[in-house]
């Protein structure tokens, strides 16, 4: 709110998970209602979709209403080519959202060959060209989408989206829109000069520790040349990794700095303390995890770090041919592909409702 005053800003977009979760807790829903009396009171339109995270049909309740405050949600896909046409000192520009697409629930509805992502979204933008070829020349464009576009960096916080096989998108699909605001992936980046990713404005996995989090002001000219600038987020409270034995960690002053931080703690003691994370938790009031260097292996652990970053297709052959002793056929691997897919997109279906 401060950043939308200090910077005259005249909209703000938002690409997607607005929530962590499809019923988020009712302190992030406060959060979520006073940031949209703020810009409302403030006359500066909000365009925003739902992510995986979100709930599509909670998130979008009463949309059609609150447009009339300057608030524009596009939560479904009856509505990606339906865009909020805002005005500048150089005309109208025109904002698509494009929600989070999950393949399995949306390729009828598009027409789609095959229930993927490329396939789906390759659609909803045909769907935004050719409205935007309806219109006005000289109007400008922006599209709001939530996906993975190959070549971005992702953490490891961000909820696994596979379908069909691959779970990237191609940055080339948003050919014709003057500028792409991307979410889905916590890390703030840029594809190219007119595709980016904010990211998301607080650390979610350890993995994110030396992230900066931010967020991108774009200016879009008449010529719709982009000139954009990074903005970094406020931290209320560092991530930081530290390792060390036991005692040298309760008693060292070379840690004072630790204190008031969020941490991930790894113990180098031969053998695991009693009540570790309590006694830390003493000094480190803000600890949130705590791994063992020298843990002996047993099988969860050595488990864990032999699937550590694989699908969970990949998984699941592995521990196939684990106790068969022989590779899954092609049948074979086909079929588990199908089985997880179907599971997944029940539980995809879940959350949407």
């Amino acid at each position: 709110m401060e950043t939308v005053q200090r910077e005259e800003v005249e909209d703000v977009a938002v690409a997607g998970d607005v929530f962590d979760r499809a019923i988020p807790p009712l302190d992030a829903v406060d959060l979520f209602k006073w940031v949209l009396e703020e810009l409302a009171a403030l006359q500066v339109p909000l365009v925003m979709i739902s992510g995986n995270h979100d709930s599509p049909r909670r998130l979008g309740v009463n949309a059609r209403l609150i447009e009339r405050a300057g608030i524009h949600l596009r939560t479904g896909v009856e509505d990606c080519a339906r865009p909020v046409i805002l005005q500048d000192q150089h005309g109208p520009v025109a904002f698509y959202g494009l929600p989070y697409l999950e393949p399995g629930l949306v390729h009828a509805h598009f027409g789609a060959e095959r229930a993927s992502h490329h396939a789906v979204l390759s659609a909803a933008m045909d769907q935004v060209r050719a409205d935007l070829a309806a219109r006005p020349s000289g109007i400008r464009s922006v599209v709001l989408a939530h996906a993975f576009v190959t070549g971005a960096d992702t953490s490891d916080s961000e909820r696994d989206i596979t379908a069909g096989g691959v779970p990237s998108v191609p940055a080339s699909g948003f050919t014709g829109a003057d500028y792409v605001a991307l979410g889905h992936l916590h890390r703030c980046q840029k594809i190219s000069e007119r595709i980016r990713y904010s990211g998301s404005p607080l650390a979610y996995s350890f993995s994110e520790a030396d992230h900066p989090k931010a967020m991108w002001l774009v200016d879009l000219a008449a010529d719709t040349a982009i000139t954009a600038r990074k903005l970094l987020c406020p931290v209320p409270r560092r991530l930081r990794q530290m390792s060390g034995t036991l005692q040298d960690l309760l008693t060292s002053p070379e840690y004072t700095e630790y204190e008031p931080c969020w941490l991930h703690i790894t113990l180098t003691d031969p053998d695991r303390p009693h009540m570790a994370m309590e006694r830390l938790q003493q000094r480190f009031p803000h600890a949130l995890k705590l791994s063992f260097s020298h843990e002996r292996h047993n099988g969860s652990e050595s488990y864990r770090s032999r699937v550590q970053g694989r699908t969970d297709h990949g998984i699941g052959l592995g521990f196939l041919h684990h106790v068969t002793g022989i590779p899954a056929t092609r049948a074979e691997q086909d079929l588990l592909h199908e089985g997880l897919e179907s599971v997944r997109t029940q539980a995809a279906a879940r959350e949407a409702s």
